[in-house]
């Protein structure tokens, strides 16, 4: 027989448990940052025990909200088709997808912040080379692209939602999201010398 023994993948319920104190996590700091992992357990419907078992510090279980965020952001470049699609229709999605993300988990995108890993920064700047290929964009350097697509973010995501930068919408968290994605489309392909058609 073969020594070598493969690495234990967590168990069914384990991978439950842990996606459960996650949640609860995401709902009880951004309420309150500073909240125990007590609060977390009693939002998770789990014991104590188990949170500590699953995060041994409360470090570790905000990487792993970090780490959760940026597998979401990995998802979302690659079903906008940002290596494949049309740039424009990958543009669109991927800023529709980030609003999305900003409204479910307020607290681990505080927490990333713009650190996010590399491959999320390659597909984002992968997407700015390709609009800059497109000549949707007149800017070349997908680095600056990216900071500039950052900072407007951040500003478009501080807007109210009755703002009149944002076209009429609704008051339904997709009209919201739709229209903060528009302007920020439109935003960023002005300030790189492109345009929304």
């Amino acid at each position: 027989m073969d020594a070598v023994t493969s690495p234990k993948r967590p168990r069914a319920d384990a991978e439950r448990s842990t996606e459960r104190i996650l949640e609860a996590a995401e709902v009880v700091l951004a309420a309150d940052p500073n909240a125990p992992l007590e609060r977390v357990a009693e939002e998770a419907g789990l014991a104590r025990a188990t949170v500590h078992r699953r995060f041994a510090s409360r470090q570790a279980l905000m990487e792993a909200l970090g780490e959760r965020l940026n597998q979401r952001y990995r998802q979302a470049l690659q079903q906008a088709r940002v290596r494949t699609g049309p740039p424009m229709v990958a543009f669109y999605r991927v800023a529709e997808t980030v609003f999305e993300l900003k409204i479910s988990h307020r607290f681990s995108i505080d927490l990333v912040s713009e650190d996010h890993s590399g491959d999320v920064v390659e597909g984002v700047e992968l997407l700015f080379a390709r609009l800059y290929q497109a000549k949707a964009i007149t800017v070349d350097d997908p680095s600056w692209c990216r900071r500039i697509f950052l900072a407007v973010l951040h500003e478009v995501d501080r807007l109210p939602p009755d703002s009149p930068s944002l076209s009429p919408a609704g008051n339904e968290p997709g009209d919201v999201i739709e229209a903060r994605a528009q302007l920020l489309v439109r935003t960023v392909l002005g300030a790189l010398g492109g345009s929304p058609e």
